[in-house]
């Protein structure tokens, strides 16, 4: 299959065809990584994955501490 780039503002723009986007599962505003290989330019989906309870575990240092929040004096009618 052959397209050309066009002029999309002051970038330039691929279309890809509806059956490509539907053969890796993309669709409208889906978001994409996209890389350079030597002379190949490489559109793939992009892995937002979210982390594992283990592995968000693994990362805390221990440095937290919690505190209180002060949101000033009450405005209205609420009850503290």
């Amino acid at each position: 299959m052959f397209t050309t780039i066009q002029k999309w503002g002051n970038s330039k723009a691929v279309r890809l065809p509806k059956g490509i986007l539907e053969e890796v599962s993309l669709d409208e505003n889906d978001t994409v990584e996209i890389l350079t290989e030597k002379d190949y330019i490489i559109i793939k989906p992009a892995k937002k994955r979210h982390k594992r309870l283990e592995e968000r575990i693994a990362e805390y240092s221990g440095e937290y501490k919690c505190t209180e929040l002060d949101s000033g004096e009450a405005k209205g009618k609420e009850v503290w």
